[in-house]
């Protein structure tokens, strides 16, 4: 009696089957509407325009020609926001590796009670809301503005490296948990390897998808980063679209498009890198 109860006819495993691709179907039909319609409408906005009605791909042409002059619209503050969120990802990324990849791995080998309390302190920005960063940070950066540094908006980098800190540790620390530190520095140490090469040669290159996953989370976080650049009124990629919205929402759109598209492929190269390092070392 059990062994029938257990075993299901053929037809109702396929009816059941059917019913789950159905439900799959669904839920993936709304999940990738849900993602992609907005996406499309964008698009849409940027070819059409919003008053004539008119097919155009002229903000794209304006774009990719760097002139939209015939559009009324000064790109120079589209470069120059592009530029500037180019070089604050570098630098915000630089930082943000020397400062967490050190630290993460020596409390990793010396304290677990440390460990905890630094991601407690890593992930704090994500309970904290930008606008409350920028509070406590607006006196800071006059302060280092009037009398330390300039009003270049690449010193944000050091704002930036709080916000992307929460995504980084998690990252860095994924791939510490996922390999045995403490062996790997005990036979190292054992052959006389010193500690900045036990670091360098032996950690690091067990750590390398990790440290991509963190630096290319840190990127898309710095070009999408908007309230923290506008309140204390420094010039990045958002802040020029903004503005550059105020003369033509078409063009600005379209670069909102192309930013996203570029959040898309290190997304996707970073997925690629990823399976290429690990079939690299599965062949070794």
């Amino acid at each position: 009696m059990t062994e029938t109860s257990a075993t299901k006819p053929p037809q109702l495993r396929a009816a059941r089957a059917r019913k789950q691709s159905i439900i799959k179907f669904v839920i993936l039909f709304v999940t990738l509407a849900f993602l992609f319609v907005p996406l499309l409408a964008m698009l849409i906005f940027t070819l059409r325009h919003p008053l004539s009605g008119r097919w155009s791909a002229a903000p794209w042409i304006a774009i990719f020609t760097g002139n939209g002059e015939s559009l009324g619209a000064d790109l120079t503050v589209l470069w120059q926001g592009i530029g500037t969120s180019l070089a604050l990802s570098a630098v915000t990324v630089v930082i943000m590796l020397v400062l967490l990849v050190p630290t993460m791995v020596i409390v990793h080998i010396r304290s677990k009670v440390l460990e905890r309390a630094i991601e407690w302190v890593a992930t704090l920005p994500l309970t904290i809301p930008a606008i409350v960063l920028v509070v406590g940070l607006g006196p800071i950066y006059r302060w280092l503005s009037a009398d330390v540094l300039s009003t270049n908006s690449i010193w944000l980098c050091f704002a930036y490296v709080i916000l992307v800190m929460p995504f980084a540790f998690r990252a860095i620390a994924v791939g510490l948990n996922s390999i045995d530190v403490k062996t790997l520095v005990e036979a190292s140490r054992s052959l006389g390897a010193s500690w900045p090469k036990v670091f360098f040669k032996v950690i690091i290159p067990n750590l390398w998808q990790s440290i991509l996953s963190a630096s290319f989370i840190s990127i898309a976080v710095v070009l999408g980063e908007y309230t923290v650049a506008s309140l204390l009124g420094r010039m990045n990629l958002q802040v020029a679209l903004y503005q550059l919205g105020q003369s033509n929402s078409q063009i600005s759109t379209a670069m909102s498009l192309l930013a996203l598209l570029f959040g898309a492929v290190l997304l996707v190269a970073l997925d690629l890198i990823s399976d290429a390092m690990r079939k690299s070392r599965e062949g070794k």
